[in-house]
Parts: C-alpha cells; structure tokens; sequence
C-alpha cells in the first residue's frame, strides 16, 4: 500500500470514528452524565463506591448515546431539510441508515443490561423507561403538538433519578426534588435552542413554540415562567436541610442571574439575548450540582 494510499485510509477511518461520535451527541450526553454523578454522590452515604459509580455512568452513557444515535436514524430525513442538521452524517450520506440503527441498538441494549447487571434493577429500569419514552412518546410528538418540549421533559430529567437508584437501590423525595430541577430548567434551555434556529425548526417540520412565535412574546413568557418556577424549586436542597448556606447562596445568585437572562430575551427577543440565555443555561446546572455536592449534608 503506497503513503498515499495508507494516509487516505487513515483519513477515511478518521472519519466514520468521528460520524460515529456525532450520533451519540456528546454534549447532550455529558450533561447527562454529569446529572447522573450528581445523582449518585447524592445518593450515597458516607462512603462513595468508587466502582459502582463507575457502573453507574458507564451504563448511563451506553444508554444515553444509544438514545441519540436512535434519534439520528429517526429523524434522518427531516435533517436533511435543515441547515444546521444537514452535514450530519446520515442525512449527508456518509453513513447508511442500517448502520446507525446497528450502532444505536448495541449501545442501547448493552446500557440497559449493563445497568441491570452490575448496577442494579431500578437504575435499569429507569434507563430503559427514559429511552422508550424519548424515543417512542417525545421524539414522534415534535412533529405532532407544541406540547412536545413538555412531553420531552419528563425522560429528560431522569438522569439523577438513574444515579440515585444506582448508589441506594431506591428512590427518596430528595432524589425527586433533583429531578423537578432538571425538569424546569429545560424549558428556558430548549426554547432558546428553538428561538435561534426557528426557521429551521419551521424547514423540518418541527411544532416548537418558537417556529410559530413571530414576535417572540410567547416564547419570552415561557421563558420567564419556568425560570421562576425553576428559582424556588432549586432552593429546596438548602431549605430542607440536603445541603447547607453555601448551596443556598450559590442557588440564588445562579437563580438570579437565570431569571434576568430568561427576562432579557422577554423584553428584547434576538438571537444575541437568547444565545446569552442558553449560555446560562449550560454554565447553571454543572455549577448548581458541583455545589450542591460540594456543600452536602
């Protein structure tokens, strides 16, 4: 095989590794993971097991990546109709449908019983609802009803009920006020998404609010809603004693500043002020867990 020849295959290798990547959409899967380490350090006693944590994410990657490589294959031909889905690999045709369904099925089914087996049954079980219900309930209903983004919400949230169950085997009510805050938050994170690339969303076919919300008020007072009702909720571990004043303070400042962003894009729909509002978006709940396990009571 001649240098040529060798470097042209390397590249090619290149490649389908990297086509393969973006079909597990590593962004939303490390939030994902994150959201299930701070599940699980929650969960947990005094002592962290160290290797059933490591289960515990390694099996909720599998699934979640699994998760979004079923959402490629699903909604192949509606990327293709969209300007920033359409350099994506399968609707660009560097990828055969077959193949991406192959890949998503070995990653989904090996989470879930990777999960089963050396994490525990409900941590499974809740990776498995998660993915049917984001697959088979929220990813048909885009194309159907402007209730989808509140349908979707729902197995969205579940990744610190999947690290709850993972380090103590059951679900208590403060593994429920982890979920309600994941579950607020991703109203204002997906309508900012769906304001700056509306007319996409319109090209696809997609019933998101903002497609349909020439001036922006609507989806402007949807933003603000949830981040206020979010401002409350994420004050709860500090009130009710899971975690302590340095939580409490970091919740109202980061609340605070989520609020004005939500109220910003309300007052002056543009593209700029809702990008600055998901900037906040991804920057608040990294941060918001890191201190609600810093500060762990």
């Amino acid at each position: 095989m001649s240098t040529g020849t060798a470097a042209a295959e390397l590249g090619r290798s290149r490649t389908r590794v990297a086509d393969y990547l973006e079909l597990t959409k590593p962004d939303v899967t490390l939030l994902v993971v994150i959201s299930t380490f701070a599940g699980f350090y929650l969960g947990s006693g005094d002592m962290l097991n160290w290797l059933l944590l490591l289960h515990a994410l390694v099996g909720t990657t599998l699934v979640s990546a699994g998760t979004a490589a079923f959402n490629h294959y699903l909604e192949r031909e509606d990327d293709a109709r969209m300007r920033r889905t359409a350099r994506r690999p399968l609707p660009a045709g560097r990828m055969r449908p077959a193949a991406a369904f192959g890949f998503a099925t070995l990653l989904s089914v090996g989470g879930v019983v990777y999960l089963v087996l050396l994490v525990n049954w409900l941590a499974g079980l809740l990776a498995l609802a998660t993915w049917a219900s984001y697959l088979f309930l929220y990813t048909p209903l885009k194309k159907r009803t402007l209730l989808c983004t509140a349908v979707g919400a729902f197995p969205g949230a579940m990744p610190p009920l999947i690290g709850w169950a993972a380090a103590s085997g059951s679900l208590a009510g403060e593994a429920w006020i982890l979920y309600a805050i994941l579950f607020l938050w991703q109203f204002p994170h997906f309508l900012s998404i769906a304001w700056i690339y509306r007319e996409d969303y319109a090209r696809g076919g997609f019933k998101m609010l903002p497609a349909f919300d020439t001036t922006g008020q609507a989806t402007g007072r949807q933003m603000v809603l949830y981040s206020w009702a979010l401002f409350p909720v994420a004050l709860l571990p500090g009130i009710l004693g899971m975690a302590g004043t340095l939580y409490l303070l970091a919740a109202l400042a980061l609340g605070s500043v989520f609020v004005w962003s939500a109220t910003r894009v309300a007052m002056m729909p543009s593209n700029a002020n809702a990008r600055r509002l998901l900037h906040m978006t991804i920057i608040y709940l990294p941060v918001l867990f890191a201190f609600l396990m810093l500060d762990k009571r």
